[in-house]
């Protein structure tokens, strides 16, 4: 772990490596930052699965990330199958088809002020152990500084990093925008209106976005769902 902190120390390459995942004794990691109020960005992520469970938080609005972001302070569900069924009610079942029994989620933050969040999951139920624990919080922290602490230029180079060099949800932030002066609501609101459109049609948030910034759908009426490219979720 000291090897894996002394690059995000020094800036060394745009992301954070596979080593990270291992060292945690996780199988999928990711690092979202606030970019908005409560509003989340997926600034990486060590692969698809990880990236579709954040993009479940982000389109239902809960989960141990909206809570550690909330809160203030690491959420850690160790086997989510005997979770009680009113903690995350949309949540649960619909990660079915995600290799994930247990989460932790850790806040990046510093005094009063929370950057992000980091998000380890594990195929199978179980508690970190205690020197896993200790390298997740380090993690959190150095992530943390790498936000707050000086390196201006730490967003921007993770996001040149991004295969078409833009926000995993621009379309996201795009559409809320449109629906926010369309449905003349708050940024917050729009973006409800989003997702309780998104879950209700068993649809992907992204999804949703990229139909309204097209102009094939306003949720200012009850007509049918539009057409769209895509028929499965994302």
């Amino acid at each position: 772990m000291t090897q894996i902190l002394r690059v995000l120390h020094t800036g060394a390459g745009a992301g954070l490596d596979d080593d990270c995942v291992s060292a945690l004794g996780m199988d999928h990691l990711v690092v979202s930052l606030v970019v908005e109020d409560r509003i989340t960005e997926q600034l990486w992520s060590s692969d698809l699965v990880g990236s579709a469970f954040e993009d479940l938080q982000f389109t239902l609005g809960q989960g141990p990330g909206p809570d550690a972001l909330r809160l203030g302070r690491a959420i850690v569900e160790p086997d989510l199958t005997a979770m009680g069924a009113d903690r995350w009610p949309l949540l649960v079942p619909a990660m079915t088809h995600l290799r994930a029994q247990a989460v932790f989620c850790f806040p990046l933050a510093l005094g009063g002020i929370t950057v992000g969040i980091l998000t380890a999951l594990r195929a199978s139920p179980g508690h970190m152990g205690g020197q896993q624990m200790d390298d997740a919080l380090g993690l959190a922290a150095a992530l943390t500084l790498q936000f707050l602490g000086g390196r201006g230029a730490r967003f921007e180079t993770w996001l040149e990093a991004q295969p078409d060099g833009d926000l995993h949800r621009a379309v996201v932030h795009q559409a809320t925008g449109m629906l926010s002066v369309q449905l003349a609501l708050p940024l917050g609101e729009a973006l409800l209106r989003m997702r309780a459109y998104a879950y209700s049609h068993d649809r992907s948030i992204i999804e949703t976005a990229e139909d309204v910034v097209a102009r094939r759908l306003r949720l200012d009426d009850d007509r049918p769902e539009p057409e769209s490219p895509k028929e499965t979720k994302g």
